[in-house]
């Protein structure tokens, strides 16, 4: 329990950081341009409207449709906007070492 607690610590101070320092905000646009550029966007857009077909717009709610496509729009992520995104936040730690 404790090093989950420390774990949980580790991560809300690194958060904080991020947000202070407007790294957050600059990751987040980095990830939005990365998964227009690889098509992920259209990608997901095309399976939400799938979804909706085979449901019926009538039975469908934003819920449903949320916990219907956030596990592929996580598996269709690739692994280079992952490995990017992972690399952006090390070098940011690192430079930010006291942390």
């Amino acid at each position: 329990i404790f090093k989950m607690n420390k774990d949980a610590q580790m991560r809300a101070t690194i958060n904080q950081k991020l947000i202070e320092t407007g790294e957050r905000e600059r990751l987040k646009e980095l990830l939005r341009a990365k998964l227009i550029e690889c098509g992920w966007k259209d990608q997901l857009k095309a399976h939400c409207k799938d979804v909706i077909k085979e449901k019926g717009l009538e039975h469908v709610t934003v819920d449903d449709l949320v916990s219907e496509i956030t596990p592929k729009g996580r598996a269709l992520v690739p692994d280079s906007v992952k490995k990017e995104l992972l690399q952006r936040i090390r070098t940011f730690l690192a430079q930010h070492a006291s942390l």
